[in-house]
C-alpha cells in the first residue's frame, strides 16, 4: 500500500471512530497522562493495521479490535510498571478522588468497568456501543454465547453494586 493511502484512511477512520477510541482510552487509562500515552499507543497500532485491513469484517468491528487489543497490551505494562511504584497510584487515586464528576453517573459506570477484567471490560464496552453478540464474539474471538453469558453476569453484577450502594446511600 501506498503512503499516501495509507494516511488518508488511517486520517478517515480517527476522524470517523474518534468517540469509540476515546471509549476505550477512558476505559483503560485513568488519568490524563496515560489517556495520552495510550492514544498514541492505539493511533500507532491502528496506522500499522491499516495495510492489513481486508474488509472481512466493518470497519468498526476492525477499529475496536485493534483498539481493545492495544489497550489490554499497554494496560499490562503499565500494571508492571505501576506495581513498582504503588505509592504514587496510591497518591493518585487521592488526587482523582477529589475531582468533582459532570456526571456521577456516568463516572460511575466507568469506575465499574474499569474494575472488570480486561476481556469482561471489552465485552461491557462494546455491548454499550450496541454491537450484536455475534459482532462482539467476531471482534474478541470467543462465541456468540460466551459473549451473551459473561454480559448477563456483568450486567447483574453492576444491578446488585448499584442496589447496594442505593440501600447504603453511598
Amino acid at each position: 500500500m501506498k503512503p499516501d493511502k495509507q494516511q488518508h484512511i488511517f486520517e478517515e477512520w480517527i476522524a470517523l471512530h474518534r468517540g469509540l477510541l476515546f471509549k476505550v482510552v477512558r476505559s483503560y487509562a485513568f488519568n490524563s497522562h496515560d489517556q495520552d500515552d495510550l492514544f498514541q499507543e492505539i493511533a500507532t497500532q491502528l496506522w500499522n493495521s491499516v495495510p492489513g485491513y481486508r474488509g472481512d469484517s466493518a470497519v468498526t468491528t476492525w477499529i475496536y479490535r485493534v483498539a481493545l487489543y492495544s489497550a489490554m497490551g499497554w494496560s499490562k505494562k503499565e500494571n508492571r510498571h505501576r506495581d513498582n511504584q504503588r505509592t504514587l497510584l496510591a497518591d493518585n487515586r487521592l488526587l482523582l478522588q477529589q475531582a468533582s464528576p459532570e456526571n456521577p453517573q456516568l463516572e460511575w459506570l466507568y469506575e465499574q468497568i474499569s474494575k472488570l477484567d480486561e476481556i469482561e471490560r471489552s465485552l461491557t464496552l462494546l455491548m454499550l456501543d450496541g454491537f450484536s453478540y455475534r459482532e462482539i464474539g467476531d471482534t474478541m474471538g470467543i462465541s456468540e454465547t460466551y459473549v451473551g453469558v459473561k454480559l448477563n453476569r456483568i450486567k447483574k453484577r453492576l444491578t446488585e453494586y448499584s442496589e447496594q450502594e442505593d440501600r447504603h446511600g453511598i
